[in-house]
Protein backbone atom coordinates (compact mmCIF):
# COMPACT_ATOMS: atom_id res chain seq x y z
CA UNK A 1 0.00 0.00 0.00
CA UNK A 2 2.85 2.38 0.78
CA UNK A 3 4.45 1.75 -2.62
CA UNK A 4 1.08 2.32 -4.32
CA UNK A 5 0.59 5.65 -2.50
CA UNK A 6 4.06 6.81 -3.48
CA UNK A 7 3.38 5.97 -7.12
CA UNK A 8 0.12 7.93 -7.07
CA UNK A 9 1.84 10.93 -5.50
CA UNK A 10 4.63 10.83 -8.07
CA UNK A 11 2.12 10.70 -10.91
CA UNK A 12 0.21 13.66 -9.44
CA UNK A 13 3.35 15.75 -9.02
CA UNK A 14 4.37 15.09 -12.59
CA UNK A 15 1.13 16.69 -13.81
CA UNK A 16 1.48 19.89 -11.72
CA UNK A 17 1.74 23.13 -13.65
CA UNK A 18 3.25 26.42 -12.54
CA UNK A 19 0.84 29.29 -13.23
CA UNK A 20 1.84 32.94 -13.61
CA UNK A 21 1.22 35.39 -10.82
CA UNK A 22 -2.44 36.52 -10.81
CA UNK A 23 -1.60 39.94 -9.43
CA UNK A 24 1.34 42.20 -8.62
CA UNK A 25 3.03 41.94 -5.28
CA UNK A 26 1.57 38.68 -4.05
CA UNK A 27 3.14 37.29 -0.92
CA UNK A 28 5.91 34.79 -1.36
CA UNK A 29 5.03 31.26 -0.42
CA UNK A 30 1.26 31.78 -0.76
CA UNK A 31 0.89 30.96 -4.44
CA UNK A 32 2.37 28.59 -7.04
CA UNK A 33 5.48 29.75 -8.82
CA UNK A 34 7.54 30.64 -5.76
CA UNK A 35 10.43 28.49 -4.59
CA UNK A 36 11.80 29.26 -1.15
CA UNK A 37 15.45 29.50 -0.24
CA UNK A 38 17.00 30.45 3.04
CA UNK A 39 17.63 33.99 1.85
CA UNK A 40 14.84 35.12 -0.43
CA UNK A 41 11.94 33.73 -2.44
CA UNK A 42 12.81 32.71 -5.98
CA UNK A 43 10.47 33.09 -8.93
CA UNK A 44 11.32 31.28 -12.14
CA UNK A 45 14.89 30.71 -10.98
CA UNK A 46 15.57 34.40 -10.26
CA UNK A 47 15.81 35.80 -6.76
CA UNK A 48 13.00 38.21 -5.82
CA UNK A 49 14.49 41.11 -3.88
CA UNK A 50 12.16 42.94 -1.53
CA UNK A 51 12.44 46.56 -2.63
CA UNK A 52 10.17 48.02 0.08
CA UNK A 53 10.91 48.34 3.75
CA UNK A 54 7.97 46.15 4.74
CA UNK A 55 7.46 42.45 5.26
CA UNK A 56 6.22 40.53 2.24
CA UNK A 57 3.11 39.53 4.21
CA UNK A 58 1.69 43.07 3.92
CA UNK A 59 2.36 43.55 0.20
CA UNK A 60 -0.89 43.86 -1.81
CA UNK A 61 -1.88 40.62 -3.50
CA UNK A 62 -4.84 39.08 -5.23
CA UNK A 63 -7.41 40.32 -7.70
CA UNK A 64 -9.24 42.57 -5.23
CA UNK A 65 -12.11 41.81 -2.91
CA UNK A 66 -12.64 40.07 0.37
CA UNK A 67 -10.25 37.15 -0.21
CA UNK A 68 -7.36 39.31 -1.44
CA UNK A 69 -5.19 41.74 0.48
CA UNK A 70 -5.31 45.47 -0.26
CA UNK A 71 -2.03 46.27 1.48
CA UNK A 72 -3.80 48.13 4.29
CA UNK A 73 -3.22 47.00 7.84
CA UNK A 74 -5.76 49.04 9.81
CA UNK A 75 -6.17 49.41 13.56
CA UNK A 76 -9.76 50.54 14.14
CA UNK A 77 -10.37 51.92 17.63
CA UNK A 78 -14.09 51.95 18.28
CA UNK A 79 -14.61 49.56 15.39
CA UNK A 80 -17.44 47.71 17.13
CA UNK A 81 -19.51 50.87 17.65
CA UNK A 82 -22.38 52.29 15.64
CA UNK A 83 -20.20 53.80 12.90
CA UNK A 84 -17.28 51.42 13.38
CA UNK A 85 -19.09 48.29 12.27
CA UNK A 86 -19.91 49.92 8.92
CA UNK A 87 -16.32 51.08 8.45
CA UNK A 88 -14.89 47.66 9.33
CA UNK A 89 -17.30 45.95 6.95
CA UNK A 90 -16.30 48.19 4.04
CA UNK A 91 -12.58 47.86 4.69
CA UNK A 92 -12.81 44.09 5.16
CA UNK A 93 -14.62 43.45 1.91
CA UNK A 94 -11.82 45.24 0.09
CA UNK A 95 -9.27 42.84 1.56
CA UNK A 96 -7.81 44.92 4.38
CA UNK A 97 -6.32 43.36 7.47
CA UNK A 98 -8.05 44.86 10.50
CA UNK A 99 -7.03 44.96 14.14
CA UNK A 100 -10.11 45.48 16.31
CA UNK A 101 -9.57 46.41 19.97
CA UNK A 102 -12.70 46.13 22.11
CA UNK A 103 -13.68 45.92 25.77
CA UNK A 104 -16.89 43.90 25.53
CA UNK A 105 -17.55 40.18 25.70
CA UNK A 106 -16.20 38.22 22.74
CA UNK A 107 -19.68 36.97 21.91
CA UNK A 108 -20.89 40.56 21.49
CA UNK A 109 -18.51 41.05 18.54
CA UNK A 110 -18.79 37.56 17.10
CA UNK A 111 -21.16 38.81 14.39
CA UNK A 112 -18.25 40.82 12.91
CA UNK A 113 -16.15 37.72 12.16
CA UNK A 114 -17.77 36.99 8.76
CA UNK A 115 -17.08 40.53 7.57
CA UNK A 116 -13.46 39.62 6.77
CA UNK A 117 -11.75 36.55 5.35
CA UNK A 118 -10.24 33.99 7.68
CA UNK A 119 -7.41 35.52 9.69
CA UNK A 120 -7.91 39.05 8.38
CA UNK A 121 -9.83 40.34 11.41
CA UNK A 122 -7.77 40.26 14.60
CA UNK A 123 -9.58 41.08 17.83
CA UNK A 124 -7.97 42.36 21.03
CA UNK A 125 -10.33 42.03 24.01
CA UNK A 126 -9.90 43.91 27.26
CA UNK A 127 -8.93 47.16 25.56
CA UNK A 128 -8.39 50.31 27.63
CA UNK A 129 -7.35 53.76 26.43
CA UNK A 130 -5.10 53.97 29.51
CA UNK A 131 -2.99 50.91 28.61
CA UNK A 132 -0.23 52.57 26.58
CA UNK A 133 1.99 49.49 26.21
CA UNK A 134 -0.79 47.37 24.76
CA UNK A 135 -1.93 50.13 22.42
CA UNK A 136 1.61 50.38 21.03
CA UNK A 137 1.49 46.68 20.19
CA UNK A 138 -1.84 47.18 18.40
CA UNK A 139 -0.57 49.91 16.09
CA UNK A 140 3.11 49.08 15.57
CA UNK A 141 2.43 46.87 12.51
CA UNK A 142 -0.36 49.03 11.02
CA UNK A 143 -0.01 51.63 8.32
CA UNK A 144 -3.45 53.16 9.03
CA UNK A 145 -5.07 53.97 12.38
CA UNK A 146 -8.71 55.08 12.71
CA UNK A 147 -10.00 56.60 15.95
CA UNK A 148 -13.78 56.30 16.31
CA UNK A 149 -13.92 56.27 20.10
CA UNK A 150 -16.40 58.69 21.61
CA UNK A 151 -19.16 59.01 24.16
CA UNK A 152 -22.25 61.20 24.45
CA UNK A 153 -22.32 61.34 28.26
CA UNK A 154 -19.77 61.33 31.05
CA UNK A 155 -19.49 58.33 33.35
CA UNK A 156 -17.85 57.66 36.70
CA UNK A 157 -14.93 56.03 34.87
CA UNK A 158 -14.38 58.27 31.85
CA UNK A 159 -14.83 62.01 31.45
CA UNK A 160 -15.13 64.02 28.25
CA UNK A 161 -11.70 65.49 28.95
CA UNK A 162 -10.03 62.08 28.99
CA UNK A 163 -11.89 60.56 26.02
CA UNK A 164 -12.09 63.56 23.69
CA UNK A 165 -8.87 65.45 24.52
CA UNK A 166 -6.27 63.31 26.25
CA UNK A 167 -6.91 60.16 24.24
CA UNK A 168 -6.47 61.77 20.76
CA UNK A 169 -3.31 63.49 21.96
CA UNK A 170 -1.78 60.28 23.29
CA UNK A 171 -2.85 58.31 20.23
CA UNK A 172 -1.30 60.90 17.93
CA UNK A 173 1.97 60.74 19.83
CA UNK A 174 2.04 56.95 19.69
CA UNK A 175 1.25 56.89 15.96
CA UNK A 176 4.03 59.42 15.36
CA UNK A 177 6.53 57.39 17.38
CA UNK A 178 5.86 54.06 15.61
CA UNK A 179 5.68 55.61 12.13
CA UNK A 180 2.01 55.19 11.22
CA UNK A 181 1.43 56.51 7.68
CA UNK A 182 -2.13 57.77 8.09
CA UNK A 183 -4.29 58.65 11.10
CA UNK A 184 -8.02 59.28 10.64
CA UNK A 185 -9.82 60.90 13.57
CA UNK A 186 -13.60 61.10 13.93
CA UNK A 187 -14.82 64.28 15.60
CA UNK A 188 -18.23 65.98 15.41
CA UNK A 189 -19.87 68.79 13.49
CA UNK A 190 -20.49 72.01 15.47
CA UNK A 191 -17.42 71.36 17.61
CA UNK A 192 -16.23 74.79 18.68
CA UNK A 193 -14.43 75.82 21.85
CA UNK A 194 -16.13 79.20 22.23
CA UNK A 195 -19.56 78.84 20.61
CA UNK A 196 -20.71 75.28 21.36
CA UNK A 197 -23.20 74.98 24.23
CA UNK A 198 -22.31 71.31 24.73
CA UNK A 199 -19.32 70.26 26.82
CA UNK A 200 -18.91 67.25 24.55
CA UNK A 201 -18.55 69.48 21.47
CA UNK A 202 -16.13 71.84 23.23
CA UNK A 203 -13.85 68.96 24.22
CA UNK A 204 -14.13 67.55 20.69
CA UNK A 205 -12.79 70.84 19.35
CA UNK A 206 -9.91 70.82 21.83
CA UNK A 207 -9.15 67.23 20.84
CA UNK A 208 -8.80 68.29 17.20
CA UNK A 209 -6.34 71.03 18.16
CA UNK A 210 -4.10 68.85 20.32
CA UNK A 211 -4.10 66.13 17.67
CA UNK A 212 -2.96 68.60 15.02
CA UNK A 213 -0.12 69.65 17.31
CA UNK A 214 1.31 66.15 17.69
CA UNK A 215 0.27 64.65 14.31
CA UNK A 216 -0.18 67.45 11.73
CA UNK A 217 -0.98 65.06 8.87
CA UNK A 218 -4.03 63.59 10.63
CA UNK A 219 -7.27 63.48 8.64
CA UNK A 220 -10.20 64.82 10.69
CA UNK A 221 -13.77 63.91 9.79
CA UNK A 222 -16.63 65.84 11.41
CA UNK A 223 -20.04 64.30 10.65
CA UNK A 224 -23.33 65.76 11.78
CA UNK A 225 -25.67 63.59 13.83
CA UNK A 226 -25.86 60.23 12.09
CA UNK A 227 -28.97 58.14 11.56
CA UNK A 228 -29.22 54.46 10.72
CA UNK A 229 -30.62 51.18 11.89
CA UNK A 230 -28.76 51.14 15.23
CA UNK A 231 -28.59 54.88 15.88
CA UNK A 232 -29.37 56.80 19.04
CA UNK A 233 -30.95 59.68 17.18
CA UNK A 234 -34.07 58.65 15.28
CA UNK A 235 -34.42 55.56 17.48
CA UNK A 236 -34.29 57.80 20.56
CA UNK A 237 -37.47 59.58 19.51
CA UNK A 238 -39.12 56.40 18.22
CA UNK A 239 -38.63 54.64 21.57
CA UNK A 240 -40.73 57.36 23.23
CA UNK A 241 -43.75 56.55 21.08
CA UNK A 242 -45.80 55.34 24.05
CA UNK A 243 -44.93 58.23 26.34
CA UNK A 244 -47.66 60.82 27.04
CA UNK A 245 -45.49 63.62 25.62
CA UNK A 246 -42.06 64.34 24.09
CA UNK A 247 -40.10 67.10 25.86
CA UNK A 248 -38.55 69.56 23.40
CA UNK A 249 -37.00 72.97 23.86
CA UNK A 250 -39.16 75.56 22.03
CA UNK A 251 -40.87 72.58 20.34
CA UNK A 252 -37.72 72.20 18.26
CA UNK A 253 -38.82 75.00 15.94
CA UNK A 254 -35.64 77.02 16.50
CA UNK A 255 -33.27 74.16 15.60
CA UNK A 256 -32.18 73.22 12.09
CA UNK A 257 -30.59 69.81 11.62
CA UNK A 258 -28.92 68.23 8.59
CA UNK A 259 -28.52 64.55 9.55
CA UNK A 260 -26.21 62.28 7.55
CA UNK A 261 -26.67 58.58 6.83
CA UNK A 262 -24.19 56.37 8.68
CA UNK A 263 -23.34 54.32 5.59
CA UNK A 264 -22.31 57.51 3.76
CA UNK A 265 -20.00 58.46 6.62
CA UNK A 266 -18.46 54.96 6.60
CA UNK A 267 -17.80 55.21 2.89
CA UNK A 268 -16.26 58.66 3.39
CA UNK A 269 -13.94 57.27 6.07
CA UNK A 270 -12.81 54.49 3.73
CA UNK A 271 -12.24 56.98 0.93
CA UNK A 272 -10.18 59.15 3.26
CA UNK A 273 -8.10 56.11 4.18
CA UNK A 274 -7.35 55.22 0.56
CA UNK A 275 -6.88 58.67 -0.96
CA UNK A 276 -3.48 60.35 -0.86
CA UNK A 277 -4.96 63.87 -1.07
CA UNK A 278 -6.81 63.48 2.25
CA UNK A 279 -3.66 63.81 4.36
CA UNK A 280 -3.98 66.72 6.78
CA UNK A 281 -7.47 67.62 5.57
CA UNK A 282 -10.68 68.26 7.53
CA UNK A 283 -14.05 67.14 6.19
CA UNK A 284 -17.46 68.26 7.47
CA UNK A 285 -20.10 65.72 6.50
CA UNK A 286 -23.80 66.59 6.37
CA UNK A 287 -26.83 65.19 4.61
CA UNK A 288 -28.26 66.60 1.38
CA UNK A 289 -31.24 68.31 3.05
CA UNK A 290 -31.82 70.44 6.14
CA UNK A 291 -34.89 70.18 8.35
CA UNK A 292 -36.40 71.98 11.31
CA UNK A 293 -36.19 69.61 14.28
CA UNK A 294 -39.96 69.78 14.87
CA UNK A 295 -40.71 68.68 11.29
CA UNK A 296 -38.05 65.96 11.45
CA UNK A 297 -39.42 64.37 14.64
CA UNK A 298 -42.96 64.73 13.31
CA UNK A 299 -41.88 62.79 10.23
CA UNK A 300 -40.43 60.03 12.43
CA UNK A 301 -43.76 59.57 14.18
CA UNK A 302 -45.74 59.66 10.95
CA UNK A 303 -43.37 57.02 9.58
CA UNK A 304 -44.02 54.65 12.52
CA UNK A 305 -47.76 55.57 12.57
CA UNK A 306 -47.90 56.96 16.10
CA UNK A 307 -49.25 60.35 17.23
CA UNK A 308 -46.65 63.04 17.85
CA UNK A 309 -47.27 64.88 21.15
CA UNK A 310 -44.47 67.43 21.78
CA UNK A 311 -44.30 69.42 25.00
CA UNK A 312 -42.42 72.74 25.11
CA UNK A 313 -40.03 72.74 28.06
CA UNK A 314 -37.68 75.60 29.07
CA UNK A 315 -34.02 74.74 28.69
CA UNK A 316 -33.12 75.55 32.31
CA UNK A 317 -35.97 73.45 33.69
CA UNK A 318 -35.13 70.46 31.51
CA UNK A 319 -31.42 70.62 32.32
CA UNK A 320 -32.15 70.96 36.03
CA UNK A 321 -34.37 67.89 36.04
CA UNK A 322 -31.82 65.85 34.07
CA UNK A 323 -29.01 66.90 36.43
CA UNK A 324 -30.82 64.97 39.15
CA UNK A 325 -31.78 61.91 37.11
CA UNK A 326 -28.33 61.47 35.53
CA UNK A 327 -26.71 60.49 38.83
CA UNK A 328 -29.68 58.78 40.45
CA UNK A 329 -29.10 55.28 39.07
CA UNK A 330 -26.29 52.90 38.10
CA UNK A 331 -27.13 53.09 34.38
CA UNK A 332 -26.79 55.85 31.80
CA UNK A 333 -30.27 57.41 31.37
CA UNK A 334 -32.00 57.63 28.03
CA UNK A 335 -31.79 61.42 28.02
CA UNK A 336 -28.94 63.50 29.46
CA UNK A 337 -28.08 67.20 29.51
CA UNK A 338 -25.44 66.68 26.83
CA UNK A 339 -27.85 64.90 24.52
CA UNK A 340 -30.35 67.71 24.95
CA UNK A 341 -27.72 70.21 23.82
CA UNK A 342 -26.67 67.99 20.92
CA UNK A 343 -30.25 67.52 19.72
CA UNK A 344 -31.16 71.21 19.98
CA UNK A 345 -28.04 72.83 18.52
CA UNK A 346 -28.43 73.85 14.89
CA UNK A 347 -25.93 72.42 12.45
CA UNK A 348 -23.49 74.88 10.89
CA UNK A 349 -20.93 74.14 8.20
CA UNK A 350 -17.75 76.18 7.89
CA UNK A 351 -17.71 78.30 4.77
CA UNK A 352 -15.54 76.66 2.10
CA UNK A 353 -15.13 73.38 3.99
CA UNK A 354 -14.92 70.05 2.20
CA UNK A 355 -17.74 67.53 2.47
CA UNK A 356 -18.98 64.26 1.05
CA UNK A 357 -18.61 65.47 -2.54
CA UNK A 358 -14.86 65.95 -2.03
CA UNK A 359 -14.64 62.24 -1.22
CA UNK A 360 -16.85 61.22 -4.18
CA UNK A 361 -19.70 60.12 -1.93
CA UNK A 362 -23.32 60.77 -2.96
CA UNK A 363 -25.34 61.57 0.20
CA UNK A 364 -28.53 59.68 1.04
CA UNK A 365 -31.53 61.69 2.21
CA UNK A 366 -33.75 60.94 5.19
CA UNK A 367 -36.77 60.02 3.09
CA UNK A 368 -34.86 57.17 1.46
CA UNK A 369 -33.00 55.61 4.39
CA UNK A 370 -35.01 56.36 7.55
CA UNK A 371 -37.47 53.53 6.93
CA UNK A 372 -34.67 50.94 7.24
CA UNK A 373 -34.46 51.49 10.98
CA UNK A 374 -37.87 52.90 11.84
CA UNK A 375 -39.88 50.03 10.39
CA UNK A 376 -39.27 47.95 13.51
CA UNK A 377 -41.20 50.46 15.66
CA UNK A 378 -44.40 50.11 13.63
CA UNK A 379 -47.45 48.19 14.70
CA UNK A 380 -48.15 45.02 12.77
CA UNK A 381 -50.94 46.59 10.69
CA UNK A 382 -48.54 49.15 9.19
CA UNK A 383 -45.35 47.09 9.13
CA UNK A 384 -45.23 46.50 5.37
CA UNK A 385 -46.44 49.90 4.21
CA UNK A 386 -44.00 51.70 1.93
CA UNK A 387 -41.92 54.72 2.84
CA UNK A 388 -43.47 56.56 -0.11
CA UNK A 389 -46.85 56.36 1.62
CA UNK A 390 -45.61 58.88 4.21
CA UNK A 391 -45.13 62.46 3.12
CA UNK A 392 -41.57 63.65 3.70
CA UNK A 393 -40.63 66.37 6.18
CA UNK A 394 -40.49 70.00 5.16
CA UNK A 395 -37.04 71.14 4.16
CA UNK A 396 -35.27 74.43 4.67
CA UNK A 397 -32.35 75.92 2.71
CA UNK A 398 -29.10 74.04 3.27
CA UNK A 399 -26.82 75.46 5.90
Amino acid sequence: ELVLCMCVMAASLSRLKVFPLPGPGRAAGCIPGFVFTNSAPVLGGASVVQCRGVHHAVVPRGRGGRSSFSGLAVTAFGGNGFLGRYVVNRLAREGSQIILPHRCDEYDVMYMRPMADLGQLLMFPGFSIRDTDRIMKMIEHSNVVINMIGQDSETWSYSFEEVNVEWPRRLGEMCRDVGVKKLVHLSALNSDISHSTSKQLRTKARGEDVLRDVFPDATIIKPSMMFGREDRYFNFYARQRRMPFIPMISLGKKTVKQPVYVSDVARAVCEAVCRADSVGETYELVGPKAYVLYDLVDYIYRMIHYPFRPLPVPRTLLRGALAITEKSGPFIPLLTRERVEMFHQSDSVTLGSQGLSALDVTPTDVETAAIRGLRFFRQYAWFKSLAEDTEGPKTVPNI
